[in-house]
């Protein structure tokens, strides 16, 4: 179904059975296969593909060039029929690759609203992704990775299959991270350490003073006093008590990873 206030290139080539809503712009070239949905106000550039199965929320701008819901690489992939879910608000720029999922993973990729994805951005089969991320050029997510929500990747950083970073964490640019990033924190290098807090997102995005300083002492519960893991969580949730922001890095830490960046 195509919605009549729909603007369609002559040149597009738009499977009958992809359901295309209010306001989308389709430009020449582009090829929406069946199965497809793409919600109100969304806009494609010229020689972008939507593979089958593809479901998009309304306000998205895809630019030239881009995949979205190609087949995985995962040579375990035999063609089974999986999905890949995107919300409303993302701006996915030129040639950015995002694959959907597989049937030994969570059969689906999922990315939620408000994402900036940058030139060359490739995300891979069965992640998840939160809102309003930002990808930097050439960031690249392996297979099963989840990010939070308010994550940033610098130009050309990696993160490894299965891996984990949390909300509000700053992954520097170039930086390989073969462990799991805590939410807030800064990591960079190859492979990748922590470097302290994500302080000045966290300002920027309102946290209060007394947040900040709370945050800063879970980072030097687990990182500068010599505690296990086990003994981490332990304190953390003590001081999430008093603090809530605390609470989804305890939780984070307590949950079987890679384990984390160090």
């Amino acid at each position: 179904m195509i919605d009549s206030s729909a603007k369609i290139d002559k040149s597009a080539s738009v499977s009958e059975d992809a359901h295309i809503g209010a306001n989308v712009i389709i430009s020449p070239h582009v090829i929406i296969e069946g199965g497809v949905v793409i919600g109100d106000n969304t806009i494609i550039e010229p020689f972008c593909i939507i593979r089958e199965h593809s479901t998009l929320g309304k306000n998205n701008h895809i630019y030239q060039f881009s995949s979205i819901g190609e087949a995985c690489q995962d040579l375990k992939y035999k063609g089974e029929p999986t999905t890949l879910t995107i919300g409303d608000n993302n701006t996915i720029r030129e040639h950015c690759t995002i694959h959907r999922g597989t049937v030994q993973g969570l059969n689906t990729t999922t990315i939620g609203s408000n994402n900036l994805f940058m030139v060359n951005t490739h995300v891979a089969h069965d992640c998840v992704i939160g809102d309003n991320c930002i990808f930097a050029n050439n960031a690249t997510l392996a297979g099963h990775v989840t990010i939070g929500s308010y994550v940033i990747f610098g130009g050309l950083s990696a993160i490894h299959q299965f891996g984990r970073v949390g909300s509000h964490a700053f992954i520097a640019g170039m930086a390989a991270l073969n462990m799991d990033v805590p939410p807030y924190v800064l990591a960079a290098g190859h492979y990748a350490k922590a470097h302290g807090i994500n302080k000045v997102g966290l300002a920027r995005r309102g946290f209060s003073s007394d947040a900040i300083n709370a945050i800063k002492k879970a980072y030097m519960i687990i990182y500068h006093k010599h505690n296990t893991i086990e003994e981490a969580c332990v304190q953390l949730q003590e001081l999430a008590k008093e603090h809530s922001e605390v609470q989804i890095l305890a939780d984070f830490i307590s949950e079987n990873g890679r384990g984390i960046v160090r």
